[in-house]
């Protein structure tokens, strides 16, 4: 239970990360204005406090592990959210990047 625990915080504070950038990447990239800002300032905030719930307690742990979620994270926030379509480099990168965090986090 404490892996799926793991993987579902991971999940959420790449939501809450990717989506509060996005927002203030519309807000200011995209002329959408200071509310976008403000909600992705919260987001990014509340993305701090997801990653603090994590079972391990070292945080360099966490966030190295965190950084191989946001790169597929990213990647498929870019596909749903602005139509991305990624190439096979972008995949191959993000699935040795899932593979890390699953050593970093879980090989023991």
């Amino acid at each position: 239970m404490t892996v799926a625990r793991s993987l579902l915080l991971f999940v959420l504070a790449a939501l809450l990360e990717i989506g509060g950038a996005w927002l203030v990447w519309q807000g200011i990239r995209e002329h959408k204005g200071w509310i976008w800002v403000g909600l992705g300032v919260i987001s990014l905030g509340l993305y701090g406090l997801v990653a603090t719930m994590q079972p391990d307690a070292n945080f360099g742990r966490i966030l190295a592990a965190y950084g191989g979620i946001f790169v597929a994270g990213s990647l498929l926030w870019a596909v749903v959210m602005d139509g991305f379509r990624p190439d096979r480099f972008d995949i191959v990168g993000a699935l040795i990047c899932l593979v890390g965090v699953g050593v970093i986090m879980y090989a023991r």
